[in-house]
């Protein structure tokens, strides 16, 4: 039942005190206790890392795997929805919004500075800041943003979209472990597991946010030489989070879809200004190179930890497992909002469009961005290993100055920054949307009270966050919060399974009814 008046109005309200307590203690905690807090945070991530890495790697490795087999089942053709329904956003809206809600800020953020810190020195190569080490950093970062991620969000999307529209329950994470528990999703148990999925939500987004932040920052600072500082990025959070609060109120449909096209338009822009002004030919080749030692060894390193090694594993723990943490922590608010908008689409289209569309667009990006800042080291002037070694968040506006100093570089640095700016937007009000949807029991349009409050909500995490411990107190965050969805999501894989196998029982049944005297079913 959903309280119809008083501060939880349009939620479901031991879910929403649980929620509110869970936040509230926290950043009661980190703000009192800020060195306390961190260190905290810093121990229970590092013990996690510690003992579960290889689970992380495992389990990411059998999600992709997992949605690649659901290509080739005889559920490709099934709808997510009735049989008639037809999509409610055309493809460039569609893609659009995945690709703002699954990636943004961070592949902004990581797209030159992780290739350059892979040249610098990684666990599959021994020289670094050589030829053969740059063919081996963009593989890493290939490895990091192409189809792993998508493949954790598409089960997470798809699982919700087929028992949301298929089923006919609610657009919440409960539904889907409905072959496993039945009845008792609308139980203590299924408000735990939509309590557990709306603390990951707030986590993972608070880390984007963050890192968000951090790179307007230091925009800011290139264009009009805004001080660099704590206090200043506490203020960006507040304004793009009220702005983010709007944009969200406007619902999916307005504010959602504007944003998430103008962030495609901006991001192509930037995409063409590398490829056109940078090393061309030099790009073309390496994404045609790249990606063909990407799909050599994809697989490789999907179960790679390193094992034999044990003095790489801080390698692994700030790099792979962070990323499978980061992308468990977002599946839940990532998915559901691919679920949200994927009604009317078939399994083998969804399946398609969520893995393999975003991936290939993360890879162009990382080869405009990362593969000019590894031609700047190799052919160019360089310079931009050492501007990563000072700030993570200098080297989009030092590879963008390196191509095209002066008025170009400039306007190319204010898109660039607007761009970081939209993405978190985006990034927050998608991920509004889906806390207070688990908070409401499935409703598709939140109480509107409620989508204010959880959005100033997540900017108020973000700056605790970065006030606690910076950029290392938010993927801590994310490495907790992933856990214990982790598991959730190998139920979900098991109940999708039944629930497909139910409704290929459903199919044939009404097959039988139909079909006229003595015709014979197909494979009969």
């Amino acid at each position: 039942m959903l309280a119809t008046r008083g501060i939880f109005k349009g939620l479901n309200t031991p879910m929403a005190l649980a929620a509110y307590l869970i936040v509230g203690v926290f950043l009661a905690f980190g703000a009192l206790f800020p060195s306390l807090a961190d260190q905290v945070f810093s121990l229970t991530s590092g013990w996690i890392i510690s003992h579960f890495k290889w689970f992380y790697i495992l389990i990411v490795a059998f999600f992709l795997l997992f949605a690649i087999g659901l290509l080739f089942t005889r559920f490709g053709d099934l709808k997510l929805g009735d049989d008639d329904q037809q999509p409610e956003f055309g493809y460039f809206s569609w893609f659009s919004m995945l690709f703002g809600a699954g990636m943004g800020i961070g592949l902004i953020f990581w797209s030159i500075a992780e290739p350059v810190y892979h040249y610098m020195g990684n666990p599959l190569d021994d020289a670094a800041g050589t030829a053969d080490n740059a063919v081996t950093a963009m593989r890493l970062t290939y490895f990091h943003w192409g189809l792993h991620p998508w493949a954790i969000y598409s089960i997470v999307g798809l699982s919700l979209a087929f028992f949301t529209y298929r089923k006919k329950l609610p657009l919440s994470i409960r539904s889907v472990l409905y072959p496993v528990i039945g009845e008792r999703i609308y139980g203590p148990i299924g408000h735990a597991v939509d309590v557990l999925a709306v603390f990951g939500t707030i986590f993972g987004v608070a880390t984007s946010l963050g890192l968000g932040v951090t790179q307007i920052n230091t925009g800011l600072n290139e264009l009009t030489g805004l001080a660099i500082s704590t206090t200043n990025q506490m203020i960006l959070i507040a304004v793009i989070t009220l702005i983010a609060t709007g944009s969200v109120v406007s619902g999916v449909g307005k504010g959602v879809r504007i944003l998430s096209e103008l962030n495609l338009y901006l991001s192509f822009s930037i995409l063409a200004f590398f490829i056109a002004l940078g090393p061309t030919i030099y790009l073309l080749e390496s994404f045609v190179q790249g990606l063909g030692d990407y799909l050599q060894n994809v697989l490789a390193l999907s179960f790679w930890t390193n094992a034999t090694d044990t003095g790489e594993t801080d390698w692994h723990a700030a790099w792979t497992a962070f990323y499978w943490a980061w992308w468990i922590a977002w599946a839940p608010f990532v998915g559901m909002f691919i679920a949200r908008i994927s009604r009317g689409r078939t399994i083998r289209e969804f399946v398609l469009g969520v893995l393999l569309v975003p991936a290939l667009l993360a890879m162009v990006w990382l080869t405009a961005f990362g593969g000019t800042g590894m031609w700047l080291e190799l052919f160019g002037a360089g310079g931009l290993v050492e501007a990563v070694n000072a700030s993570e968040t200098r080297a989009l506006y030092f590879t963008i100055e390196a191509v095209s100093p002066g008025l170009i570089g400039t306007i190319m640095a204010v898109i660039a920054t607007t761009l970081i700016a939209t993405y978190f937007i985006t990034s927050s009000d998608s991920g509004t949307l889906v806390i207070t949807t688990l908070l409401s029991l499935g409703d598709r349009e939140p109480h509107t009270g409620q989508r204010v409050a959880w959005g100033l909500g997540e900017g108020l995490v973000a700056a605790v966050l970065l006030g606690v411990g910076g950029l290392g107190a938010l993927q801590s965050a994310a490495i907790i919060a992933a856990l214990p969805f982790s598991i959730i999501m190998l139920f979900m894989c098991y109940a999708l399974i039944i629930g497909l196998r139910d409704e290929r029982r459903l199919m044939l049944y009404a097959e039988r009814r139909n079909r006229a005297p003595g015709e014979r079913l197909p494979g009969g």
